[in-house]
């Protein structure tokens, strides 16, 4: 089973970052950090040469339940959305909610994931 989701975008780097994150606050999911790791790397005098951007998003309300359900649910949260160059094409993509939450054996805790999964995705096919 594969662990991510992605899609190949025509958009640039930059403008791909803009579209996922206003898809996901149609959504109700908001950004609570944005990382660039090509420019992190870089201020510890590393180079790397592809963008590499890791949103962490939350739907409060799903995350509160989740947290109640299962408190230890929450070394998955917040979800990963990533955008990133790849021999010069730009990708988005999430880790899957349901791979990480498959970890806990607890079928309410399955559901919440899929939701949050299928939210997500969408967001990504409305951004590309």
């Amino acid at each position: 089973m594969d662990f991510k989701y992605e899609v190949k975008t025509n958009k640039s780097f930059q403008t791909a970052i803009e579209d996922i994150t206003d898809s996901l606050k149609e959504r109700e999911f908001g950004v609570l950090y944005q990382v660039n790791f090509k420019e992190k790397i870089k201020s510890k005098g590393l180079e790397f040469s592809s963008d590499f951007e890791v949103l962490e998003v939350c739907n409060p309300g799903q995350a509160k339940e989740v947290l109640e359900k299962h408190t230890e649910a929450g070394y998955f949260l917040p979800c990963k959305v990533v955008v990133y160059e790849k021999r010069d094409e730009v990708y988005i993509g999430l880790l899957k909610p349901t791979i990480l939450i498959g970890l806990i054996e607890d079928d309410g805790l399955k559901t919440i994931a899929e939701e949050v999964e299928n939210t997500l995705k969408e967001a990504i096919q409305a951004a590309v």
